[in-house]
């Protein structure tokens, strides 16, 4: 049985997960931490991480970057793995992360879903292919409340096809302050925010007479609840190293 202490447990990220566990026979959460200390999912939940006391095999973190320093110090000081699902962190906070993740086993990954991460693969062999001859623009769209833009997940999108382009990609974030032709080593990203939209990627290769496009849509914050616990099953008993979806679908 894992034991699952879960960060951001009473956010809306929280109650899908809260729900998925109590569906499983694998794993059970011990303790959320929640700046609402409001225990209502029939836990314990504490203002900080450091005041948990609870016996644990893992973190999942679905709450603020704000509290990354406090995650990773009770992550390295309990030799605690955590799945960091939270968006929005700084270079120097991703910095942090792969520093921490020398003493102790860290899984990070701006989107938890198994069909954004197929995305990403297609993404990969289509700028393998398709080569410096494609313009290629990335849409993303989440609901009024999403506060980072553009999204964590559009961001890990750009960064596979750039790996793959044969010149260094510039990320060109909205055109409307720009008086000038598209340069040829862009990758424009674009933000839309409305509504009560999950999620929704858009990859858009233009070529001549052509466009290829491939994308994923999100119908539930399900889809990313059910990942992090995956996740977090998977990482019990991992060693120190910085884990990420590629390795949890490579020993699914």
């Amino acid at each position: 049985m894992t034991k699952i202490i879960l960060c951001g447990c009473n956010g809306k990220m929280g109650a899908a997960i809260t729900e998925i566990v109590r569906e499983r026979s694998d794993c059970e959460i011990v303790a959320g931490v929640d700046v609402n200390t409001s225990s209502m999912n029939g836990y314990q939940v504490y203002a900080n991480i450091a005041d948990v006391s609870e016996t644990a095999d893992v973190i999942i973190d679905f709450s603020h970057p704000s509290t990354l320093d406090s995650i990773l110090d009770y992550a390295v000081g309990k030799s605690m793995p955590a799945v960091l699902c939270t968006t929005g962190y700084s270079e120097a906070q991703i910095a942090q992360i792969k520093a921490a993740s020398e003493k102790v086993a860290l899984f990070q990954s701006g989107n938890m879903s198994l069909g954004i991460n197929l995305l990403i693969a297609l993404s990969r062999k289509a700028a393998q292919i398709l080569g410096d001859s494609f313009d290629v623009e990335i849409v993303e769209k989440h609901h009024n409340q999403k506060i980072d833009a553009p999204s964590g997940t559009a961001l890990m999108i750009a960064n596979a096809i750039s790996e793959e382009l044969p010149y260094d990609a510039r990320y060109e974030y909205d055109r409307h302050s720009v008086r000038r032709k598209r340069e040829k080593n862009e990758i424009g990203i674009h933000a839309v925010r409305g509504g009560t939209i999950v999620g929704e990627h858009e990859v858009i290769f233009a070529g001549h007479n052509e466009v290829v496009t491939i994308s994923h849509s999100a119908q539930s914050k399900g889809v990313f609840a059910a990942g992090s616990v995956n996740a977090a099953v998977y990482m019990c008993g991992k060693p120190a190293g910085l884990y990420d979806m590629n390795d949890l679908i490579a020993e699914s």
